[in-house]
């Protein structure tokens, strides 16, 4: 290991890694380089004390580094836990006056050609990466890391005043530049599930459905259902489809954008059409066509009538991923909200706007205040992806190899219900043999079992809302269907963690049930 220069300022290192090697050796290392050099380091199996409450302490120590060290690995990639702290860390970043923490992302024996999940590649793109192939790389990247502390390089880098690279000595990697790809891959170690996988099952007649309206002039498909039930995986179909036809196809998350583009309709809408463009590759043309005397809206119609519409000869298709981001800023969201649904009206009786065909992903019902004749919420063709059906458990339990009966597949539902990640996650692992169907069941609301990083997930973002955290203590304490405030009700059903039983509530799973009363201490 190479001397390193003292510090000169006192810096927070928050360490991401995942409890294996070689992440965990590799973390070790860093946290007493950083330490040895002066500044200060959190890696959670070093830093949290037995009986210490580890998602306060997390949330604590993210929202006080400076620098936020992710260690990629082939583990830590497919981590829900990993994944909700880059989340985070790249909210409180956004967030921040700084822009801290900054995020320094390591690939660990990860090469480029293997594919981040879907939300990883959105969190990190046009962040420069760093591979570590043995232990030979490890001085190099801390004398790197070090180097450019030293010399502030990192402090301009958080203020805005460098590239938004990791280290600019390197030039940017094309997979971290590209847009993600619109495949909602389960967070399983075979990686990423694409539009050829043998594990896509369809929930007809749904996607049929879906291929014939994307085809009408104008059309307008909603596609609603909690996290991980497949939304974004229905909708690359949808795009795939329409392409086929030679259509043009943008797919558009915002979880890419920056918080501050949230801060009002304008920067919003300036955002949107840029993005747009961006993907189309036309040149950005916003000065030409945004004029203070009008309005906001006006001008992003101006935008898509005059020049984006106007330049393709094809129709296009735009996918509108993670809406659910929207309804966090009511100042923005009925406005553009609002211009859906007058584009869709539009498109019946102007033939620039039946070019334009719209997917809307989203997690939960529209809990902010629309006009009912200005919301894009009940116009269009309505798409609510339903869970598995134990004939289609048994069709993927088969797929993996599995020669399983009916009594088995009601067994592993009795404990997940069909949620189609909790459903693969259990059979991906029984299917390598790492377990039997017997002892997932016995450890599977445990953080032992093959949910290990799911079910922590959503109790650290659980007791960072402690009115969801009471209500779901609520539902779980009780045998019987619950009724909930509904703000509450509509944030835990787009997480995934309940299902209605008409204006009531109950547990998804058992799976729930039982973790949760454990975890939140339930009598």
């Amino acid at each position: 290991m190479p001397i390193l220069p003292a510090a000169s300022k006192n810096a927070r290192f928050f360490i991401s890694y995942r409890s294996q090697d070689p992440d965990l050796s590799l973390a070790h290392n860093f946290y007493e380089a950083i330490k040895a050099s002066g500044h200060e380091a959190f890696m959670a199996g070093e830093s949290i004390r037995l009986g210490e409450k580890w998602p306060q302490r997390i949330d604590e120590e993210l929202k006080r580094c400076d620098y936020f060290l992710l260690l990629l690995s082939e583990r830590s990639a497919i981590s829900e836990m990993v994944t909700e702290e880059v989340r985070q860390a790249k909210e409180l970043r956004d967030s921040s006056d700084r822009h801290k923490p900054v995020i320094l992302p390591i690939r660990v024996n990860l090469p480029w050609s293997t594919p981040l999940n879907y939300d990883l590649r959105g969190y990190l793109q046009q962040i420069q990466q760093r591979e570590w192939n043995s232990p030979v790389d490890t001085p190099r990247i801390l004398q790197e890391i070090f180097s450019l502390l030293t010399d502030g390089g990192l402090e301009r880098l958080a203020d805005g005043e460098m590239s938004s690279n990791f280290f600019s000595s390197s030039p940017p990697h094309p997979l971290t530049l590209s847009p993600p790809l619109p495949v909602a891959e389960p967070e399983l170690p075979e990686g990423q599930v694409d539009l050829a996988s043998a594990f896509y099952i369809e929930r007809s007649p749904i996607e049929s459905r879906c291929y014939e309206a994307i085809l009408k002039p104008g059309s307008l498909i909603r596609i609603k259902a909690p996290r991980q039930m497949g939304k974004t995986s229905l909708m690359a179909r949808i795009l795939h489809q329409a392409s086929q036809q030679n259509y043009l196809t943008v797919p558009l998350s915002f979880q890419l954008a920056d918080g501050k583009v949230f801060a009002d309709l304008d920067k919003f809408l300036q955002w949107f059409c840029a993005s747009v463009g961006r993907r189309l590759k036309l040149p950005n043309k916003l000065a030409d066509y945004w004029d203070v005397i009008f309005g906001s809206k006006d001008n992003c119609t101006a935008y898509f009538e005059e020049y984006l519409l106007l330049e393709i000869k094809q129709p296009l298709v735009l996918g509108l991923d993670e809406v659910d981001r929207i309804f966090q800023h009511p100042e923005i969201a009925a406005d553009f909200f609002g211009l859906l649904r007058a584009w869709h009206e539009d498109a019946k009786n102007r033939d620039i706007w039946k070019k334009l065909r719209l997917v809307v992903v989203h997690s939960t019902e529209v809990y902010i205040p629309i006009n009912i004749n200005q919301s894009p919420f009940n116009v269009g063709l309505p798409i609510e992806l339903p869970e598995f059906k134990a004939q289609q458990v048994l069709d993927l339990a088969r797929r993996h190899g599995l020669n399983w009966s009916f009594t088995q597949v009601e067994q592993l539902m009795a404990m997940v219900g069909g949620h189609p990640y909790l459903v693969r996650v259990a059979l991906y692992h029984i299917a390598r043999q790492d377990t039997t169907l017997n002892l997932l069941l016995q450890t599977a609301p445990t953080e032992s079992g093959p949910y290990s990083d799911h079910l922590p997930r959503h109790l650290w973002n659980l007791e960072q809302h402690p009115e969801l955290a009471a209500a779901i203590k609520k539902v779980v304490a009780n045998n019987s269907p619950v009724r909930l405030d509904s703000i509450q009700c509509f944030k835990l059903l787009s997480m995934g963690l309940l299902q209605q039983q008409g204006n009531d509530v109950t547990p998804r799973c058992d799976l729930y049930r039982q973790y949760f009363r454990d975890r939140l201490r339930v009598n």
